[in-house]
């Protein structure tokens, strides 16, 4: 009996040895598992970023797109090389691009905390203009890999293979980055002057004229009021210097030897817009209702120039404030089907012109073509914020501009538009009389029978888009542009080397173009 008592009692006692090695080995419990929570307060596709209050959502799209008779994907055939209308234009221009944007929000007790950013990688089509070498040289004027960064002017005389400075390059854009609380916008996002609808009433094609439309974004402080039933009003200071300067030209350079360059490339004279005073001064009032909406926008625009020449002493003239009025309207839901629209917009400026000419669109216009009288034909046309003559004050530039579209849904999968738009510049006496008065700079210029810097741009569009799935979308944009400008007769015009233009007899004449754009895009 004492054996087997001894017996248990040391089996025991192994057990107990055993299992508690056991015990050691096993594991120590992790922790739970943070899952990501779909965010409902802001609609769909938010998520709480795990272990806080804050929502997020990523979105962009993937786009794929080609444009013909053009060196852009967003502008018409103009300036160089696109505008020289020969070997050095381009007949397409393609482009990928990836937009990827971030968006957070965070209630707090002062209300919603916004983030928001928006940016873009591209690879597009580059051209090659000339360099005025006696042996043809070329030089690429698109965006080359990082390995061509600093690379030597000696390249420049010669034809550059974009292969040779490596090809992933490409461009990267922010177009938005801005922070919003408490009513106020602060950071890079749309200007508060522009139409809803930016540069796009019915259309893809971004170089619409007759409007503002800053659709890369425009840095600015804003504060907004919400005063219920869909009524909202705006103040803004927004940045001036990159999209709103069409520029300050003293066109005292256009008399003598300038005159020639001034009537076949638009170089009216020396642009001499100066350092930032004052940001651009925005207000915004706008209705949205079940039947569309409604704005009025106003802005104020500081110029302020430089000096008169290349050092201090030389003077400047004072600085001049322009502005600009701008009124939209939108109509929803009209009686030929169901989510058609039509949207409509009209502007004027005096001494603000980006406000009409918006920055994609571009204030100068410089187009070739055929001629039967003349070695070729040329409308050179431009439009600044402001003119002056060295020892004189600044003149503004009027400008005044329309654009509109109308959408039929044919179906769920098919849409199409109709669309157009029109801007027009006229410059002040002062100017005109300097240009074109009796002994002004261009009324020596043998063969010009009419002066008038004056210029009218119009558009009219047709695009159709295809939808066979949700979020993707075919579209195919066809755009007229017509240039008129009131320039006539035939002159003897100088070397244009970017576009290889010879000193040969140019005749004055209006000028067209037409642009087709095709898109494959998929958002996300």
């Amino acid at each position: 009996m004492k054996l087997t008592k001894t017996l248990l009692l040391g089996a025991a006692a192994g057990l107990m040895a055993s299992s508690g090695a056991f015990a050691a080995d096993l594991p120590v419990k992790a922790k739970a598992v943070e899952y990501v929570k779909i965010c409902s307060l802001y609609g769909a596709g938010f998520y709480y970023i795990p272990g806080t209050d804050t929502c997020i959502k990523l979105g962009g799209y993937l786009r794929a797109e080609v444009a013909l008779d053009t060196n852009s994907v967003y502008g018409t055939a103009t300036g160089s090389p696109a505008g020289g209308n020969n070997r050095l234009s381009n007949y397409y221009t393609m482009r990928a691009r990836q937009d990827l944007n971030i968006d957070t929000r965070t209630a707090t007790e002062y209300g919603v905390v916004r983030t928001f950013f928006d940016a873009t990688f591209s690879w597009t089509t580059g051209g090659y203009q000339g360099t005025g070498s006696g042996f043809g040289g070329t030089a690429y004027t698109g965006t080359l890999g990082l390995n061509t960064a600093g690379a030597s002017p000696a390249l420049v005389g010669s034809s550059i293979n974009p292969t040779d400075g490596g090809t992933s390059g490409g461009s990267l854009g922010v177009y938005y980055a801005f922070i919003q609380f408490a009513g106020f916008t602060m950071g890079k996002a749309v200007s508060q002057f522009d139409a809803p609808w930016t540069n796009y009433p019915g259309n893809n094609f971004d170089g619409l004229v007759g409007g503002s439309g800053t659709v890369t974004g425009v840095n600015q402080f804003t504060y907004t009021a919400d005063f219920g039933q869909g009524i909202t009003a705006s103040f803004s200071a927004e940045d001036t210097t990159a999209y709103y300067q069409a520029g300050n030209f003293n066109i005292s350079s256009a008399a003598g030897a300038g005159a020639i360059a001034g009537l076949t490339t638009g170089a009216l004279g020396a642009n001499a817009i100066g350092g930032s005073r004052s940001p651009n001064l925005v207000g915004m009032v706008r209705v949205d209702q079940a039947w569309g909406l409604f704005q009025a926008s106003v802005a104020a625009h500081d110029n302020h120039v430089a000096y008169y020449g290349a050092t201090e002493p030389t003077g400047h003239p004072d600085d001049k404030w322009g502005w600009a009025v701008q009124l939209a309207l939108s109509i929803k839901n009209i009686p030929t089907g169901a989510g058609d629209v039509i949207n409509v917009s009209g502007v004027y400026t005096d001494g603000a012109t980006r406000y009409n000419f918006q920055n994609l669109a571009g204030s100068s216009f410089l187009m070739y073509g055929s001629s039967g009288i003349a070695y070729q034909s040329v409308a050179a046309v431009v439009a600044p914020d402001t003119t002056f003559i060295t020892g004189g004050q600044q003149e503004s530039v009027k400008t005044w501009g329309f654009r509109g579209a109308y959408t039929h849904n044919w179906d769920p999968y098919w849409n199409t538009a109709i669309y157009g738009a029109y801007a027009a510049a006229q410059f002040g006496g002062g100017t005109k009389t300097f240009l074109c008065g009796a002994g002004g700079a261009f009324s020596s210029v043998p063969g010009l029978t009419s002066c008038n810097p004056d210029f009218n741009v119009g558009q009219v569009g047709l695009i159709t888009r295809w939808t066979p799935v949700k979020n993707l979308t075919f579209s195919g944009d066809l755009v007229w542009t017509h240039i008129d400008q009131k320039y006539s007769g035939v002159i003897a015009g100088g070397n244009n080397f970017p576009v290889a233009k010879p000193a040969a007899a140019y005749e004055l004449k209006d000028q067209d173009s037409i642009t087709l754009l095709l898109r494959a895009q998929r958002n996300w």
